[in-house]
């Protein structure tokens, strides 16, 4: 669904915050795409793990560029959401790009489970070996469903509208979005199942990667094999703990989006705003950090502009 309070109510404030996370997190994931795109130019291929980064990352780029649009409109040209279709197109698209936000990182996460736990149930060791062929697949059918999403917000929101285009001024304006909350009961519903979903999905990763490193630490012999599997192991599990933490905040904040949707001037909505746009900058953060590849290129930039700034 749409991003559910009257920005036009904080105004500056609304608009500050969102900058401040916004851009941030952009330039955050566009190195993420920059790198993965150069060595995808200079390996003519990329690994399944770099795949879904880089949608990852080109998604939350989209995800954040959508979301500061929509509050700088809403609080310094809010008479432009009037003009149709460009309320209902702002907010399909983010609700497209949200959603692959949400699908692509509990992809990312069951990944992890699966290419570095060791279980010896048929099923997962048929995972683990079919999962490189199976990412591609995954991944296009989280777009798809994601599209799906965007799209059903885009007819809902427009319907709505088409019925109250005498707007003159934007408290009508708002007036009209609450009766549009009354066409997207079904879509919360959809909304809440993947939402559901995906936390869930996240949630069973980190459960498996945890119960097999913790086999892993009992099993485990003096041989180098052995110390490597178990750093990965230990390298997942910070990566996929870390992102089940922030997964866990975000996904609270997305449920009480849902609940005081009506309320267009709670603060909750306000901090659960806050709380949402900082997530894909941190998160991705974090992957940089536990990704050496990403790490060492982000440490060799920082140490290039460093000297720079230290010779003049």
């Amino acid at each position: 669904p749409p991003q559910q309070f009257n920005v036009t109510v904080y105004g500056p404030m609304a608009l500050a915050i969102t900058t401040v996370e916004a851009f941030p997190g952009m330039w955050i994931n566009a190195f993420i795409v920059c790198v993965l795109c150069i060595a995808w130019v200079k390996k003519k291929t990329l690994n399944s793990n770099e795949k879904i980064l880089l949608l990852l990352g080109c998604s939350r780029i989209w995800y954040l560029c959508f979301s500061w649009l929509y509050v700088f409109v809403s609080a310094i040209f809010p008479y432009y959401l009037q003009v149709h279709p460009i309320f209902p197109l702002i907010q399909g698209s983010y609700s497209f790009f949200n959603c692959s936000n949400l699908w692509v990182s509990a992809c990312l996460c069951g990944f992890y489970c699966i290419k570095i736990a060791n279980f010896r149930n048929r099923f997962f060791i048929y995972l683990k070996v079919k999962i490189d062929r199976m990412v591609p697949w995954l991944l296009l059918g989280s777009v798809m469903f994601s599209l799906i999403i965007g799209i059903l917000v885009y007819n809902t929101i427009d319907k709505a509208i088409c019925k109250n285009l005498n707007f003159t001024c934007p408290e009508e304006l708002w007036k009209a979005t609450i009766e549009i909350e009354e066409h997207f009961f079904r879509l919360y519903f959809l909304t809440g199942f993947v939402l559901a979903a995906s936390f869930l999905v996240v949630i069973f990763s980190a459960v498996f990667l945890l119960f097999s490193l913790w086999r892993h630490k009992w099993k485990m012999q003096t041989n180098s094999m052995n110390s490597l599997s178990m750093d990965a192991h230990i390298r997942a599990m910070k990566s996929i703990l870390s992102f089940f933490i922030m997964y866990s905040i975000n996904f609270m904040f997305l449920i009480l989006t849902l609940v005081y949707s009506m309320d267009y001037q709670s603060h909750v909505l306000f901090l659960s705003f806050s709380i949402q746009h900082a997530y894909p900058g941190v998160h991705s953060l974090i992957l940089i950090l536990s990704n050496p590849k990403l790490e060492k290129t982000l440490l060799r930039i920082l140490s290039c502009v460093k000297s720079k700034l230290c010779m003049r």
